[in-house]
């Protein structure tokens, strides 16, 4: 396809993230094979794998509408309004076979991919989270299926699809929903500096100033608390699918600053989304 047209550059999804989308939508298709058991419970979860599998299909299908231009309305943005409407949507949608589903989940993910892949990176769209660009969305249907497929792969007793690459693609929209899902009981009054840092890659930083909560993707200079983090358990610990505790006595996450006592507070300023 012709991306150039006079001085708009069209594909609004950044390199690599249309195959890590397609092959996440593959991987967890491949979980889903002819004789799973989709009544079999989904382990931490109230949903069998029938039903995550559902939900898998219909955010897809969501999202690809909203990459296409379409207005969708899913909740209001806060995990009780995300959750009935995920529990609303679920029971007006009856297919539990584990087949069909994983047909759904790889037809919405390349719709998606294709519908971004015509629009300009600079144009934004309404999403359950809040405004954010194409390529944001991306990112957010990327995470979203890496925290469902890894709960799939759990209770098929198989290898998840969570990957270095994958976490590092999966970061634009955890940056941009932090502050969104910020929790206001654990960040009111506090003030403090964290740099954000996956072991080999990228990092971020988080600015808290009296309850206000600034993300962005500079690391800080001079952060009062660094923390590094092991790529996989990071988007495990931030889609809550790790405890933290366990992951600091595995050496998986390091901590050091002026203030590191400011560490095991991080993970509860936030409510996965």
């Amino acid at each position: 396809m012709e991306r150039v047209t006079g001085r708009n550059v069209r594909g609004a999804l950044p390199d690599g993230l249309a195959d890590a989308i397609r092959g996440t939508a593959a991987d967890i298709a491949a979980l889903l094979r002819p004789g799973t058991d989709t009544r079999a419970a989904v382990p931490g979860s109230a949903w069998t794998v029938g039903e995550a599998a559902a939900h898998l299909a219909q955010a897809n299908e969501l999202m690809a509408d909203i990459a296409a231009g379409q207005e969708r309305s899913h909740g209001d943005g806060t995990p009780q309004s995300l959750a009935a409407a995920n529990a609303h949507a679920l029971a007006a949608f009856a297919e539990r076979a584990a087949e069909p589903l994983a047909a759904l989940i790889v037809a919405h993910a390349d719709a998606f991919v294709t519908a971004a892949d015509e629009r300009l990176p600079e144009e934004v769209v309404a999403t359950p989270l809040g405004t954010m660009s194409r390529a944001v969305l991306g990112s957010y249907l990327l995470t979203h299926m890496l925290g469902h497929g890894y709960d799939l792969a759990r209770a098929a007793g198989r290898p998840h699809m969570i990957d270095r690459a994958r976490v590092r693609l999966s970061l634009p929209f955890l940056i941009t929903a932090m502050p969104r899902v910020a929790n206001p009981a654990a960040t009111d009054g506090l003030t403090a500096c964290y740099a954000l840092r996956l072991r080999g890659g990228p990092g971020f930083g988080v600015t808290i100033t009296d309850g206000a909560v600034v993300v962005g993707p500079q690391v800080p200079v001079r952060p009062d608390c660094t923390i590094l983090t092991e790529p996989v358990t990071f988007l495990l610990m931030a889609l809550g699918r790790r405890n933290p505790w366990s992951a600091i006595a595995s050496g998986r996450i390091l901590a050091w600053g002026r203030k590191p006592w400011l560490a095991p507070r991080f993970p509860t300023l936030f409510t996965a989304p």
